[in-house]
């Protein structure tokens, strides 16, 4: 694991605290449980994986659109073709 500095405003890090605390609570048990920077790295990792997956599903959903558009006629009848053929008795 490498070890990065980055800038971040006031208000997204007193949100990763709070989310730290929180998660930190769950895992003691505790009411209430003060952030550490081991815990803010996991939110942000966390958080960075959820967006990494994310952004992967909208890129493979963009090509699959593409690949849709291209196709649009074919897929269309395919579906007519289909739907027709399951309402036969």
């Amino acid at each position: 694991m490498k070890t990065i500095a980055i800038s971040i405003d006031e208000s997204s890090l007193a949100a990763i605290d709070r989310i730290a605390g929180e998660r930190a609570a769950r895992a003691r048990g505790a009411v209430k449980a003060r952030a550490s920077k081991a815990n803010r790295s996991a939110v942000i990792r966390s958080a960075l994986r959820d967006f990494i997956v994310r952004r992967h599903k909208q890129e493979r959903e963009g090509r699959e659109r593409v690949i849709l558009k291209a196709h649009r006629e074919r897929v269309r009848r395919q579906a007519e073709a289909l739907v027709a053929e399951q309402a036969r008795p």
